[in-house]
C-alpha cells in the first residue's frame, strides 16, 4: 500500500463512513475507490481534488504525509477549499514568488486555492529565501510601522496553526477582512491580531475565520522614507513625556 491509500483509508475511518458512502461522495463506483485504498491504482487528479474538499486536506499532505501520525485538527482548516497550493519555479529550478497586486487584493479571497488564478499574477525571484513556498501581498493602512501604505510584505506558508508563534507577524487571509498583517498572539481557540501602531486597537479572530497564514519573511516598500515619517508610538512617547515634565513642574510650583 501507499502513503497515499495509507492516508485515505485512515481518514475514512476516522469519519466513520464506508467505502460505500465515501464513493457516493466522489461519483465514483465502490469498486473503484477500492482500488486507490488498495493500492493497486493511482487516483487521477480530479479524484485527489474531491478528497481534499471532501476531507479538508490538501493533496500535499494526502500524497506526502504520514496524516497518522500528525495533530489533523491542528491543521488550519481551509473552509472546505483546502488544496495543494501551487508551487512554482524558474527555468533554473528556483522557487519563484507569486506577487498579488493591490488591484487583486480583493479576489485573492475567492481564488487564493485556485491554480488558473495564481498562473496569472506576476512574480519575482529572492534567491535568498528558500525551502519554502512564498508569496508577496501588498498592505493597506498604516498600523504596522516602519511598512506604510503600499508596502509589501513576503510571508512563508504556515501549514499548521501550532507553528503560528506569539509574538511574530503574518500576512493572514481571513472570511471577513480579506488580507491583514498584524501581530499575533494566542487566545485558547482564537487568536488576538494586534497593530504595532498603538492607535490602532487588537481585536479577536476565531481560528476558523483564519483562511491562510503566511509567516513574515521580508518586506519592501515602494515609497522612500522620509524624516517626516515618524512612527506614531514615537510621537505618543513624546507627549507622555512632555505630560510627565509638565506634571513636575507643577509639583515644584505648589
Amino acid at each position: 500500500m501507499s502513503l497515499f491509500s495509507d492516508n485515505i483509508r485512515y481518514l475514512r475511518l476516522q469519519k466513520n463512513i464506508s467505502q460505500e458512502k465515501l464513493a457516493e461522495a466522489l461519483l465514483i463506483t465502490r469498486a473503484r475507490y477500492v482500488k486507490y485504498e488498495s493500492g493497486t491504482s493511482e487516483a487521477p487528479y480530479d479524484i485527489l481534488k474531491k478528497m481534499a474538499h471532501y476531507y479538508h486536506v490538501s493533496i500535499d499532505l494526502l500524497l506526502s504525509v504520514d496524516l497518522r501520525k500528525i495533530d489533523m485538527e491542528g491543521v488550519l482548516k481551509l473552509d472546505g477549499n483546502r488544496l495543494l497550493l501551487p508551487v512554482t519555479v524558474d527555468k533554473a529550478g528556483e522557487n519563484i514568488i507569486e506577487i498579488i497586486p493591490q488591484k487583486a487584493q480583493a479576489g485573492y479571497l475567492a481564488g487564493y486555492s485556485d491554480p488558473e488564478f495564481i498562473e496569472t499574477l506576476q512574480h519575482i525571484s529572492l534567491p535568498f529565501l528558500r525551502n519554502g513556498k512564498f508569496r508577496a501581498f501588498p498592505i493597506e493602512g498604516n498600523s504596522m510601522p516602519p511598512f506604510r501604505d503600499g508596502s509589501f510584505i513576503v510571508g512563508e506558508y504556515v501549514e499548521d496553526s501550532n507553528d503560528i508563534k506569539d509574538g511574530q507577524t503574518y500576512v493572514l487571509l481571513t472570511k471577513n477582512d480579506g488580507i491583514v498583517y498584524k501581530r499575533i498572539y494566542r487566545k485558547g481557540r482564537k487568536f488576538m491580531f494586534h497593530s504595532d501602531n498603538p492607535e490602532f486597537e487588537p481585536y479577536e479572530v476565531k481560528a476558523s475565520d483564519i483562511l491562510e497564514a503566511w509567516k513574515f519573511s521580508c518586506g519592501f516598500t515602494l515609497n522612500e522614507y522620509t524624516p517626516d515619517d515618524i512612527p506614531q508610538d514615537t510621537v505618543k512617547n513624546m507627549l507622555l513625556e512632555l505630560k510627565r515634565e509638565v506634571n513636575s513642574i507643577k509639583k515644584k510650583l505648589l
